[in-house]
């Protein structure tokens, strides 16, 4: 099902995708508010209309995006494989003109993240995984492939994590580290595809997230050979036998807290 040409094709939406975020990203734009009051921007609609037109012409899979989360629970229930999208990952930093949103677009089998592209509009940074074949970045037509980076006794830790206050459960688990740590600022879903590519140790999610959100990053670092996996208790986040994060097994979107790691 996923060969080169379908992978390609995927990319190419998401670089379609991103040019249309541009287009509205370099002058003003409209912002609106959502049902739960977060931002939505022309920008989000533009992307979305791009990716599900393209992804129409290439697979006959349905989409589930942030922009259509309206799809009932009975109907997706029923779905073993789709597309999960989130057209602009990153709204807050798209408004704050900070160039650290992307576009996600993910490929879900039997809950499995088995495929991901996560594009990074104005870093011109394209990430890419495929479960069981690996993952690789595209920079400037340069593509590398990108693994994780285990932490070295003796190294500084270096902790993907919110430029704002931390939480006492974050600083918790922090603290519960040996040796000293340091504090990698990201916004969206970049925050994941530094620990695939070996820049950062850890990303710990103890805040809410959907499952647009991470799907897409979450098929890279997986492909790249790192985990997911769900915090129960910040104190015990390492522990290895800790469960994957999973998509579409439940009515609600909205992910447990996560750990991102080696």
């Amino acid at each position: 099902m996923l060969n080169e040409q379908l992978i390609q094709s995927i990319i190419d939406i998401s670089h379609l995708a991103g040019d249309k975020i541009m287009d509205i990203y370099q002058k003003d734009f409209a912002i609106y508010e959502k049902s739960d009051e977060s931002p939505l921007t022309e920008a989000d609609l533009a992307a979305h209309n791009c990716i599900v037109e393209g992804l129409s012409q290439v697979s006959d899979l349905p989409v589930l995006s942030e922009e259509s989360a309206y799809i009932s629970w009975q109907e997706r229930n029923s779905w073993d494989t789709y597309w999960l999208v989130d057209p602009l990952d990153g709204t807050k930093e798209f408004i704050k003109k900070n160039g650290e949103f992307t576009v996600n677009i993910a490929l879900i089998k039997d809950s499995v993240p088995v495929f991901g592209v996560v594009y990074a509009p104005v870093l011109k940074q394209t990430y890419v995984g495929v479960l069981g074949q690996g993952a690789f970045k595209i920079t400037a037509g340069i593509k590398v492939d990108i693994s994780p980076k285990a932490w070295i006794k003796g190294e500084t830790w270096k902790i993907v994590g919110s430029r704002s206050h931390q939480s006492s459960e974050i600083q918790a688990l922090l603290d519960s580290l040996e040796g000293e740590t340091e504090l990698v600022a990201m916004g969206s879903s970049l925050k994941l595809c530094l620990v695939a590519e070996g820049a950062a140790h850890l990303y710990p999610r103890l805040g809410p997230t959907s499952e647009w959100d991470t799907g897409a990053a979450q098929a890279v670092v997986e492909a790249a050979g790192g985990k997911v996996t769900i915090i129960e208790d910040a104190l015990n986040a390492l522990k290895t036998d800790a469960a994957p994060l999973r998509y579409n097994q439940k009515e609600s979107v909205l992910n447990p807290y996560f750990l991102v790691s080696c």
